[in-house]
């Protein structure tokens, strides 16, 4: 059913062009988050159990409800079984840190894999039990057990409790006192800002993190997004270039990169990952790359809820 909201519950003002004055850790105006998300394993399969299978993939799928597709586990399946490899391989490269979004049935399906990733340094955050929108949820039982869940697995493949929190497509309405209730650091479903700030909905603010889904390679499974690598690191070039701008002028910002296993994991797209992060490395403490539980330390210590 859906929930009645009150007129005023969007807030489109923000900062109203008042943005707090701060720097990031090294002395940087502008933070950058580098996202790859470990999905695979736990989107919609017919094989799975599933009354159908993910759609969306390199092509729609014509497979009909109902009936294995095994085209569609194999795009996804290349992700963990080639395409972390090379990405994490990249990282490591460019001595950059990243932020995992894992969703908690695939790494209870190899948490050998997630162990790797996170023995690298890199942040390991909630994205949902399945690959999925978290608006979906009728009740927020359902949605607690899911979500205790994947905190659960994440757990127990990687020794770490994560701390910060984003889903597919949207959140219900009880998301964020979830969070609240557990404790999170951060929450991330948002595009609506490019600086952290603080949701006060609830009994107690919750930062919020932004995330974006422009620069992001899922553009390259929309028709109009990118179709070459270099389409988005040109893309991903001209929102530095227009932060670092910017941040000169004295103001904060935070740029979200996102990346997905099965997509830039791909040889014909890793140059858009590889090369996105050689340009972030190559500008040093200009900007500061950071796991997105750092970032979100980091805001709040320098501008508190109260």
């Amino acid at each position: 059913m859906t929930q009645p909201m009150p007129p005023d519950h969007r807030d489109l003002r923000g900062y109203a062009g008042r943005w707090p004055d701060f720097r990031w850790p090294n002395g940087a105006r502008l933070a950058v988050s580098v996202v790859v998300n470990f999905e695979e394993g736990s989107e919609q399969q017919v094989g799975d159990g599933d009354p159908r299978s993910e759609a969306m993939g390199e092509v729609m799928s014509v497979v009909p409800p109902g009936v294995r597709d095994q085209g569609q586990e194999g795009i996804f399946g290349y992700g963990p079984r080639a395409g972390l490899w090379r990405m994490l391989r990249a990282l490591d490269d460019a001595a950059l840190p990243a932020t995992i979004f894992f969703c908690g049935r695939a790494v209870e399906r190899i948490p050998d894999l997630a162990r790797e990733a996170t023995a690298r340094g890199h942040e390991a955050a909630v994205h949902g039990w399945r690959w999925r929108p978290h608006a979906d949820y009728a009740t927020p039982e359902a949605e607690a057990a899911d979500l205790d869940r994947c905190v659960a697995a994440i757990r127990a493949a990687t020794g770490e409790t994560p701390s910060g929190f984003f889903c597919r497509g949207g959140e219900s309405p009880w998301t964020r006192d979830l969070l609240r209730q557990r404790g999170f650091l951060y929450a991330s479903n948002a595009f609506d800002d490019d600086l952290p700030y603080y949701d006060r909905a609830g009994e107690k603010p919750l930062l919020v993190v932004p995330y974006a889904l422009d620069t992001n390679d899922m553009k390259f499974f929309h028709p109009n997004g990118f179709v070459r690598a270099r389409e988005m690191v040109d893309y991903v070039a001209d929102a530095l270039a227009v932060l670092e701008e910017e941040a000169e002028a004295g103001h904060p910002r935070l740029l979200n990169i996102g990346f997905h296993l099965r997509i830039c994991g791909r040889p014909a797209r890793f140059p858009a990952f590889r090369d996105t992060l050689r340009m972030l490395a190559a500008r040093g403490d200009r900007i500061w790359v950071a796991r997105r539980d750092a970032i979100a330390r980091a805001f709040a210590a320098a501008v508190p809820p109260g």
